[in-house]
């Protein structure tokens, strides 16, 4: 498969990155009054990075550790089937309770809906939480589910015939977001 090439343009830098996440830990906190009852869960692989930073910045304005967690939900995938491959399966590590908890549900890049929706089936098999927020870094439109996030980074209108790129410092060794054009 031909790896995408680069429109020539960043959507989020380091800073513009940073600023996101900082507004989205502010909103997160003014929404459910506080720290208290939150537990942040990202959804493998970036949305672990982004949870944990998030995580990072409550901690920062409020003063308090909130729990965070990692759902891997390769096997509430609707798609499985159909894949060319069988992908890998992770460990889903969640050490708390969720039950009765305002869970914070962090993916890096929100799009159909489908990786949403198996994250939403995984987490219900965990407990029942009081509330379950979604937090994307970036929102880019053509959702085949009804599924609406709570706190978004950036919502960045695309073309079906472009894709959205997430490079984080803890995988990829650079904080940026760019929009590729996918190979014909």
């Amino acid at each position: 498969m031909a790896q995408p090439k680069a429109v020539g343009f960043f959507v989020l830098d380091k800073e513009t990155l940073a600023r996101a996440l900082t507004r989205m830990a502010h909103e997160i906190l003014e929404k459910n009054k506080g720290a208290g009852d939150l537990c942040i869960v990202g959804i493998r692989k970036r949305g672990v990075y982004i949870a944990a930073r998030l995580a990072g910045y409550i901690k920062k304005i409020e003063g308090a550790e909130i729990p965070v967690g990692t759902l891997d939900v390769t096997l509430y995938r609707d798609d499985l089937g159909l894949a060319e491959f069988q992908p890998a399966v992770h460990k889903t590590e969640i050490n708390f309770d969720i039950t009765d908890k305002n869970i914070i549900l962090v993916d890096d890049v929100l799009f159909t809906g489908r990786t949403i929706r198996a994250a939403l089936d995984a987490l219900i098999d965990l407990g029942r939480p009081k509330t379950i927020q979604l937090a994307v870094l970036i929102d880019r439109g053509h959702r085949e589910l009804p599924i609406r996030p709570d706190y978004v980074g950036k919502n960045i209108p695309t073309s079906q015939k472009q894709s959205v790129a997430v490079r984080l410092e803890e995988s990829d060794g650079v904080d940026e977001v760019l929009i590729v054009e996918k190979a014909e």
